[in-house]
């Protein structure tokens, strides 16, 4: 009997990554247990489960599909909106580690942003990989992005801005710019294989406030000035079209224009309060990949 690719995707999630029993995904997806354990024998057979998901085996999910040809991305990958959305940005970082171990050598390098899920892909590419990946930081103010990044097994090469992501003002930021350690890092991140880039919405728990880079009053003007949310700390409003601001003149980070000439930029974020950021990035043409969630998805594609 042929399953459904979808079905099986979802009942090895379920299983493998969310620990849930046979039992609670057959309640969760309608079916019964005996199915749900056809499934996952299925799932091992067709090479879907390895030693971790593959998310590179070709094969694209219906809904994967669509979004990739609405905003004609390179690569798609949509896993199932978990129950506790709390979870989500961990379990979105986990599949972007898999999508990502599946393809990298010793000699790959990847461009990481700031926030906390490119974070957490690091920490999970350490469990998942055996080779040292180097790592080239999008930004500065590192120090708030990777605080796990000397972890004993993560074997990462890093590459990091030495200074700050906010400076205090625009010819202090125009100074450090000119350094030739600064300098370096720019050049590196054009000839980086991969760019990760979290998505920030204009939400009270954003982790550019929670770091406290930016202040209430810095979101409330950005709000009013029209932005939408951020892709490395650069604003942009709902057509994707960047905010102008004097935050812009004291940013240490990779200018957007930049991010746009790069290949494989993939874009990591879901939840309701990230669609209309998520969908001014593809408008603005930022991400040529996206890892999101069902529900997010469906929103994304009008459904």
């Amino acid at each position: 009997m042929k399953y459904d690719d979808e079905l099986i995707s979802k009942a090895a999630w379920y299983y493998y990554i969310e620990n849930m029993t046979q039992q609670s995904i057959a309640e969760k997806l309608g079916i019964s247990r005996m199915k749900v354990i056809r499934l996952l024998e299925a799932a091992r057979e067709t090479g879907i489960i390895q030693f971790r998901i593959s998310q590179g085996n070709g094969k694209q999910l219906p809904i994967e599909q669509k979004l990739r040809q609405q905003w004609n991305l390179k690569n798609v990958l949509i896993i199932p909106t978990p129950d506790n959305r709390a979870r989500l940005n961990e379990h979105l970082a986990l599949a972007a580690a898999n999508f990502l171990a599946d393809q990298v050598t010793e000699n790959t390098f990847i461009n990481m942003g700031y926030g906390d899920t490119p974070s957490r892909v690091l920490n999970h590419l350490a469990n998942i990989t055996d080779v040292p990946v180097s790592i080239v930081s999008f930004t500065g103010g590192v120090s708030y992005y990777l605080p796990n990044s000397t972890s004993n097994v993560f074997k990462a090469r890093l590459h990091l801005y030495p200074a700050p992501l906010v400076l205090s003002s625009r010819e202090v930021c125009q100074s450090i710019l000119q350094e030739p350690s600064v300098k370096e890092i720019r050049r590196m991140v054009k000839l980086s294989s991969f760019s990760i880039v979290g998505i920030g919405a204009m939400n009270p728990d954003a982790t550019i406030l929670s770091n406290g880079i930016l202040s209430q009053n810095d979101f409330a003007y950005l709000t009013m000035k029209g932005a939408v949310g951020d892709i490395l700390t650069h604003f942009i409003d709902k057509n994707g079209v960047p905010v102008v601001t004097s935050i812009e003149d004291r940013l240490v980070s990779t200018p957007l224009d930049t991010l746009k000439e790069l290949n494989n930029v993939i874009g990591i974020a879901g939840g309701e309060q990230k669609v209309a950021v998520i969908r001014a990035a593809l408008q603005g043409g930022y991400i040529d990949s996206l890892i999101t969630d069902e529900d997010t998805a469906k929103k994304l594609i009008g459904e």
